[in-house]
C-alpha cells in the first residue's frame, strides 16, 4: 500500500473512533466526512441542544503532498500523537492550526 492511501486509511479510523464519541446531551449526532479526492477529513457536530443549534468542527485533518495536516484539534487528546501510534510517521505530521514561524519548534514537521 502506497503511503498515500495508507494514510487516508488511518485518518479514517482515527474520525470514526472519535464519531462514537456522542455528546451526553443534546440531540447531536456527530458525522466524518471524507473527501477522498481533494484529501479532506472532518468530524462535524450537528444537532440541537434545548432550543440552541450545534454545528462545529471539532476535527479537520488534511493529507498534502503526503503529510497529515492537522488543520483544527478541538479534542482535550494529542491526536498527533495518536496518529504516530498508528503508523503515521512523525516528520509527516503538520500542525496547520500553528503559524508557520512556530512549526520547527513543535514536535512534528515544520513545513511551510
Amino acid at each position: 500500500m502506497d503511503k498515500l492511501s495508507h494514510y487516508r486509511q488511518l485518518v479514517q479510523q482515527l474520525m470514526i473512533r472519535y464519531s462514537a464519541y456522542k455528546p451526553a446531551h443534546g440531540e447531536i449526532e456527530v458525522e466524518t466526512i471524507f473527501d477522498e479526492v481533494h484529501n479532506h477529513y472532518q468530524l462535524v457536530n450537528v444537532g440541537w441542544e434545548n432550543e440552541t443549534r450545534i454545528h462545529g468542527c471539532p476535527m479537520h485533518i488534511d493529507i498534502k503532498n503526503n503529510k497529515v495536516w492537522i488543520q483544527h484539534n478541538g479534542t482535550e487528546v494529542d491526536i498527533g500523537d495518536e496518529l504516530i501510534e498508528m503508523g503515521v510517521a512523525r516528520e509527516d505530521i503538520v500542525l496547520g492550526f500553528q503559524p508557520p514561524y512556530l512549526r520547527p519548534f513543535t514536535k512534528f514537521a515544520a513545513v511551510n
